[in-house]
């Protein structure tokens, strides 16, 4: 008969520790799923992603507008030199854009977002594009030069000349997750930010963006 109240209490605190582990175990949770399911090109408040305020030293113009989700990298970072097919199908390389400022598009022609951006693209190296200044739009795709050439054949795109990486694998050396992603990329072949998903690149921001960089 002593024995019970004990007992009793026992159970008590065991379902009161086991309820205060679950309320944890659905906070960690909570807090790892916030984490990783932020867009990449909204950055983490704190951290090196986050956009940096524009100063007239680092010469970046305000993400407002159509750019509000492009991030600014702290400072020019290097990239790989990746290896892609030009219209002609012959080998080239992003080493050989250096001297020049390049929007590297980063697409597909399964991508339903890509086909949706490329036109204003076209309108950006229309306006844009010199010996300063390209944008190059880079098809991650096994239909290689010709597919790239049919999609941008379909959606009557006059200015922007086809390159290709037939083999996919150039985007993962870019860190490239999702398409499409586009990155800006100053003259002497450094990362300057990019934005992940379709943007209108032919609006004033984009083209302020971009001049602020010639």
């Amino acid at each position: 008969m002593s024995d019970q109240p004990t007992t009793g209490m026992q159970k008590r605190s065991m379902a009161r520790y086991s309820w205060l582990a679950a309320l944890s175990a659905l906070a960690a949770f909570a807090a790892v799923y916030v984490t990783l399911g932020r867009p990449d090109n909204q950055g983490v408040p704190g951290s090196t992603t986050e956009t940096p305020a524009p100063s007239p030293k680092s010469g970046n113009p305000l993400t407002t507008g159509a750019m509000t989700t492009f991030v600014f990298k702290p400072q020019p970072e290097s990239l790989p030199d990746i290896q892609f097919l030009n219209g002609n199908g012959a080998e080239t390389s992003l080493a050989s854009l250096r001297g020049k400022v390049v929007l590297l598009n980063v697409w597909a022609t399964w991508c339903a977002p890509c086909r949706e951006e490329m036109p204003a693209l076209d309108k950006l190296q229309a306006e844009l594009g010199s010996d300063k200044f390209q944008v190059v739009a880079l098809a991650v795709d096994k239909s290689g030069i010709a597919g790239a050439k049919k999609f941008l054949g379909d959606i009557k795109a006059e200015k922007l000349e086809a390159f290709a990486d037939p083999t996919a694998k150039e985007g993962t050396r870019l860190k490239v997750i999702g398409m499409p992603t586009t990155i800006l990329i100053d003259a002497q072949g450094r990362e300057i930010g990019r934005l992940i998903g379709p943007a209108h690149w032919d609006s004033p921001e984009a083209k302020k963006l971009i001049e602020a960089q010639l």
